[in-house]
């Protein structure tokens, strides 16, 4: 009996994979992945040249990805079946041995390795490897430390509703919108609304290949890829030395 060890990948760079999921990588027999059809996907493009020549692999392509509205019924409906049925097919590869399962980021901060993982509980035994989170390389890749002293960071989702944006964003000291791509108009006007757009960056393909970094401001909605990370950098308490006293 095996386990199904998902190893988180970290931001994109292979260099930032813990030398745990590297071991857990290149001594993989079966090697797991998601991708959109047709595609090599993201998470195999990173560990290229690390499997073993005899690892079996097993790209997991998601039935949907933006085709149609990720809050109907027809989304949830579509992705719960998959991921049913590739819980049910790791579980089977797990009873003849460990089944390493990739992932970018870190699995428990919005990876979809956490649809599988609550459907496994109790039918196999289950790893999982932290990785560096995504937006942690993006905003190491700025230049810029991302909060001062006691600032609050918030993490949101472009995909929420306009208004909510604009709420969080204005409560907010730093700020990370993850998920940008086609909702990026969105996310601008909530930004300008909450007095926050002269101060954010797009941070594409952070640590990747072809790494990009701008200022919102100055980059078109055509022109924003799927990974792309917002960043507004909090500007609180810093250290400050104090003058000296004249004795």
């Amino acid at each position: 009996m095996g386990q199904i060890i998902c190893a988180g990948l970290g931001p994109g760079d292979p260099d930032l994979i813990s030398v745990r999921a590297d071991r857990a990588i290149r001594g993989a027999r079966h090697v797991a992945y998601f991708r959109k059809p047709g595609r090599q996907g993201q998470a195999r493009r990173i560990v290229e040249g690390m499997l073993a020549p005899d690892a079996v692999e097993y790209p997991m392509e998601y039935p949907v990805t933006t085709e149609i509205p990720f809050d109907s019924l027809a989304y949830n409906d579509l992705l719960s079946a998959f991921y049913d049925d590739w819980a049910d097919r790791l579980a089977a590869l797990s009873v003849e041995g460990d089944v390493v399962v990739l992932c970018e980021g870190d699995p428990f901060l919005y990876g979809s390795f956490m649809h599988l993982h609550v459907r496994l509980q109790g039918r196999a035994e289950v790893q999982v490897i932290p990785g560096i989170p995504g937006m942690v390389g993006c905003w190491n890749a700025s230049g810029q430390p991302m909060t001062w002293g006691d600032d609050v960071l918030t993490v949101l989702m472009g995909t929420l509703p306009e208004a909510d944006l604009a709420r969080h964003m204005a409560g907010s000291d730093a700020l990370v919108i993850m998920k940008t791509g086609r909702h990026l108009p969105r996310v601008r006007r909530a930004l300008a609304a909450a007095g926050r757009l002269e101060d954010a960056l797009l941070v594409e393909r952070g640590t990747m290949p072809g790494q990009r970094i701008a200022r919102l401001a100055e980059v078109t909605a055509e022109d924003c890829p799927y990974f792309a990370i917002v960043l507004v950098h909090g500007r609180g308490r810093r250290p400050v030395a104090l003058p000296k006293v004249a004795e």
